[in-house]
């Protein structure tokens, strides 16, 4: 949503492009240029001016989401096949958005869950009980009871919650967003260098085609850039760290 995004449901496209990309995964550099005479930058994804640094040496795929968004609750199911096919190169990250103070209490509740090594079992159910459940986690009180739930200490949630870590990570998160120039979510940023969402592609399916064309980019880049006799799997990553 984009501070509330509408997204277009373009199934015609999505399945057209996502056949097209997944033959360009098969087929190599040759096919991965058709794919990209079809998805042209400035109308199915953006270039990020200037690129911002990447955490390791993976190709990052990073997701920015928000808890209470629906489209984001949407698109976790098709985000999941995504991720169980991908590659040891490509390394998948979340960054929660913080547009309105509303959103501040969710983006700390995942830094939370991260810090307290419960993310795995928090992050679905997180989104089920505010979509599915409709209950409404929307102060420390009503996180705490839902954490403990998991088997997470109330004070303990409290501690952490309000750490400065927590704090620190969550405003790192702010101006990530920021110098992405992200506003509305769910988005997906590759790399560091591409931003796509769903009102650029049209459909969930086909962010996903764009994210796996551009990845495909970034693998072909670093290829050309390694020394020979080297895989070229981790050159041309920056080695500044992004925020969390």
């Amino acid at each position: 949503m984009r501070r509330g995004i509408s997204w277009a449901l373009g199934a015609q496209l999505a399945a057209g492009v996502l056949g097209m990309a997944v033959a360009a995964e098969t087929s190599g550099p040759e096919k991965n240029k058709e794919v990209g005479a079809v998805f042209q930058a400035g109308k199915h994804y953006k270039e990020i001016a200037p690129p911002q640094p990447v955490t390791g040496t993976g190709i990052e795929v990073l997701e920015v989401f928000w808890y209470g968004c629906p489209h984001c609750y949407d698109f976790e199911p098709t985000l999941a096949r995504w991720q169980a096919r991908q590659p040891e190169d490509v390394a998948f990250r979340r960054l929660p958005a913080v547009f309105r103070p509303s959103w501040y209490l969710h983006a700390k509740a995942y830094y939370t869950a991260e810090a307290l090594g419960v993310l795995d079992k928090i992050h679905a159910p997180l989104f089920k009980a505010l979509h599915v459940d409709k209950k409404t986690l929307d102060d420390e009180a009503s996180l705490a009871d839902f954490f403990a739930g998991f088997g997470v200490d109330k004070n303990e949630f409290s501690q952490v919650f309000n750490s400065f870590t927590v704090e620190g990570k969550v405003e790192q998160a702010k101006q990530a967003i920021q110098r992405f120039g992200i506003d509305g979510v769910p988005a997906v940023v590759v790399n560091g260098k591409y931003l796509t969402s769903g009102s650029m592609a049209g459909s969930y399916d086909a962010v996903l085609a764009v994210v796996d064309f551009l990845v495909a980019r970034e693998r072909e880049t670093r290829a050309t850039q390694a020394p020979a006799g080297s895989s070229g799997s981790a050159q041309g990553a920056p080695s500044n760290p992004t925020p969390p």
